[in-house]
C-alpha cells in the first residue's frame, strides 16, 4: 500500500506541474512523461501578460484544443476511389461536364437546391452536355447485346416462310416497328408452378405456322372479336393478329362478315318477296338513271379483291375501311329536342311550362336484303329483343312487343365502287351511301332513306349512319315530299348477343 500511495502521490504532483505550466504559457519543467498529447506540444503557445492566472478547476473544463495549421480532412474513403485520397473535391468546377458531374453528385446526396444550380450551369455552358456524360460514364460499348432468341426452339418443321403473308401496311407507324420485332418470337408455354416442377406441355407452340393460320381463320369466322382478342396472349400472336393477311383476306371476302353479304343492288321487294314479280316496285331513286351505252355488267361485289393494293394497302385496311353494315346488332338513334308548352288558363305560373321530347329510331338490317324501321318512344331495353320479322304485325296486344305495332319493313342496298368508263372516270355516285326504302303508315305511300356510314370513336370503325336525305312518296300522286330533319340525329351501332350472326332470316 506504501509503494501504491507513493506513485499516486508523484502522478498528482506531475499533473498539478502540467496544469500550473498550461496556465502560465509555459512547457512542463519534468523530464518524464506527459499526460497531453504531442499534437499540444506543436501548437504556438500564446503568451497574454495581462490575463490572470485561472484556478485548477476553471483549467479543467477547457474547449479542446483546435489544430488551424491543418485543413478539412474527409475521415474514411468511398467505394468508388482506387488511389490514395486527394483534396480535387473541393476544388470549383470549371468546364459544363465538371458541373454536370458535380449536379449528379449533389442530386444522389439529396441537395436538390444545389444540383439544379448546377445543372443550370452546365447547360448554360454546354446545351449537350448530357450527351458528353452519357458517353463518357455509359458509353455504348458497356450494354451487352441480349441474345437474339430462337424462332424455332422445338424445331417444329415450317414449309412456309414466316414473312410470305403478313403485310405491316395500314398499321400506324409507329406501331410498325414494335410489331416487326414480334417476327422472330415463338409462342410460350405456361411457367412451371414450381422450380423443380417440369415445364407443362405447350402443343401450339409446335404447330407449322400454315396450320396455324388455318386455325385462327376458323376462329374469325366464329368470332371475330375472339380473335382479335387473342393478340392479348403473346408478343407472336399479337404479330399474327396484326398481319396475318391469309386471315384478313378470308374475313374480308367472306360473307360472314365481309363484303360477300353485301347488296349494292335491291335483292327483293318492300315486304321481302323475291324480285320481278307483277307487282314488284323496281325501287326508287332520286337520280336519272344512267345512259345506256355507260351501263356495264360488272357486278361491283366481284371488285372487292381489285381493290387490294390499288385502293386500300392490305385485307386488313380493307376491312376496316370500306363501308359495310353489321347484321350482329341493331342501329339506333336518340332524338331529344325541347318545346314550349301551353299555360293553363287556369294556372298561376308566371311562365308557360318547357316539355322535353324523347323519341327513338331503330335500324335492323337483314342480311336477305330486308330490313326493319321503327319510331317509338320506347327506349332500346323494351324494343331490341323484339325486332325480328316474326313480330311485323298490328295485333300485339298487350304483349311486351307492343311497340312493334308501328314497325315497317323495308330493304336497302349500299352503292358500291365507281365502276370505271371508256374516259377513265367512275361511273355512278360515291361508295359507303345507304339506300333504305320503307312501306309508309298507309299503302298509298313508300319511305325513301339515304344515310351515309362513317365512323364514331377512336378505334371503332363503321358504326355510325348519317341522315343525307328522307322523302315520302304518294304512289298515286307520283309526288315526292322531303321530311325536315331539324331536330333527327345519327345512327349509331350496338351489338346484340341475341342476334347472333344474323342467319335466323337466310334461306342457306
Amino acid at each position: 500500500m506504501n509503494s501504491t500511495e507513493a506513485e499516486l502521490e508523484s502522478f498528482r504532483k506531475q499533473w498539478r506541474e502540467e496544469v500550473t505550466a498550461k496556465a502560465k504559457g509555459k512547457a512542463p519543467a519534468a523530464a518524464g512523461p506527459s499526460i497531453s498529447s504531442t499534437k499540444e506540444r506543436n501548437a504556438a503557445p500564446e503568451a497574454h501578460s495581462h490575463a490572470r492566472h485561472p484556478s485548477v478547476e476553471e483549467v479543467d473544463e477547457v474547449e479542446p484544443h483546435a489544430y488551424h495549421d491543418l485543413g478539412e480532412k474527409q475521415h474514411g474513403r468511398r467505394l468508388d476511389e482506387t488511389g490514395p485520397p486527394t483534396a480535387t473535391s473541393s476544388q470549383e468546377p470549371e468546364t459544363a461536364l465538371e458541373h454536370y458531374e458535380k449536379a449528379v453528385e449533389k442530386e444522389s446526396q439529396g441537395s436538390l437546391g444545389d444540383s439544379v444550380n448546377l445543372y443550370r450551369k452546365a447547360f448554360r455552358l454546354d446545351h449537350k452536355v448530357h450527351e458528353t456524360y452519357k458517353q463518357k460514364h455509359f458509353p455504348p460499348s458497356s450494354f451487352s447485346k441480349p441474345k437474339p432468341q430462337d424462332p424455332n426452339p422445338s424445331n417444329a418443321p415450317v414449309t412456309v416462310p414466316s414473312t410470305a403473308h403478313h403485310s405491316l401496311e395500314g398499321l400506324p407507324s409507329s406501331l410498325q416497328p414494335i410489331i416487326a420485332s414480334f417476327a422472330t418470337l415463338s409462342i410460350l408455354g405456361e411457367a412451371p408452378p414450381t422450380d423443380l416442377s417440369p415445364v407443362p406441355p405447350c402443343p401450339i407452340s409446335t404447330i407449322p405456322e400454315e396450320i396455324l393460320a388455318e386455325i385462327l381463320v376458323h376462329l374469325a369466322v366464329k368470332d371475330l372479336s375472339s380473335f382479335v382478342r387473342l393478340a392479348q396472349v403473346c408478343k407472336r400472336l399479337a404479330y399474327l393478329v396484326a398481319t396475318e393477311d391469309r386471315v384478313w383476306k378470308r374475313i374480308a371476302l367472306g360473307h360472314e362478315y365481309g363484303f360477300a353479304g353485301m347488296h349494292y343492288d335491291w335483292a327483293c321487294q318492300l315486304d321481302g318477296k323475291p324480285l320481278g314479280g307483277d307487282d314488284d316496285e323496281g325501287g326508287l331513286t332520286l337520280d336519272p338513271p344512267l345512259p345506256s351505252d355507260q351501263t356495264t355488267s360488272v357486278d361491283p361485289a366481284m371488285l372487292t379483291a381489285l381493290l387490294v393494293p390499288s385502293t386500300y394497302s392490305s385485307y386488313r385496311t380493307l376491312f376496316r375501311s370500306r363501308p359495310r353494315l353489321r347484321f350482329n346488332g341493331c342501329y339506333i338513334s336518340t332524338v331529344n329536342y325541347t318545346r314550349p308548352g301551353a299555360s293553363s288558363p287556369t294556372s298561376v305560373s308566371w311562365n308557360s311550362p318547357i316539355h322535353i321530347v324523347t323519341y327513338y329510331r331503330y335500324l335492323r338490317f337483314l342480311r336477305n336484303g330486308t330490313c326493319i324501321s321503327l319510331l317509338t318512344t320506347s327506349e332500346p331495353a323494351d324494343v331490341v329483343p323484339y325486332l325480328h320479322p316474326e313480330h311485323m304485325h298490328k295485333n300485339h296486344g298487350n304483349l311486351p312487343s307492343a311497340p312493334m305495332k308501328d314497325a315497317l319493313l323495308g330493304r336497302w342496298k349500299l352503292s358500291g365502287p365507281r365502276v370505271p368508263g371508256e374516259d377513265g372516270e367512275g361511273i355512278g355516285e360515291r361508295e359507303g351511301v345507304l339506300h333504305v326504302e320503307t312501306a309508309g303508315v298507309t299503302p298509298k305511300y313508300m319511305y325513301k332513306m339515304v344515310l351515309a356510314t362513317g365512323s364514331a370513336g377512336k378505334g371503332a370503325r363503321n358504326n355510325k349512319l348519317t341522315w343525307m336525305g328522307y322523302w315520302s312518296y304518294n304512289k298515286l300522286t307520283d309526288d315526292w315530299c322531303e321530311f325536315g330533319l331539324k331536330n333527327d340525329r345519327a345512327f349509331y351501332w350496338s351489338r346484340v348477343r341475341s342476334y347472333g350472326m344474323g342467319w335466323d332470316h337466310v334461306d342457306l
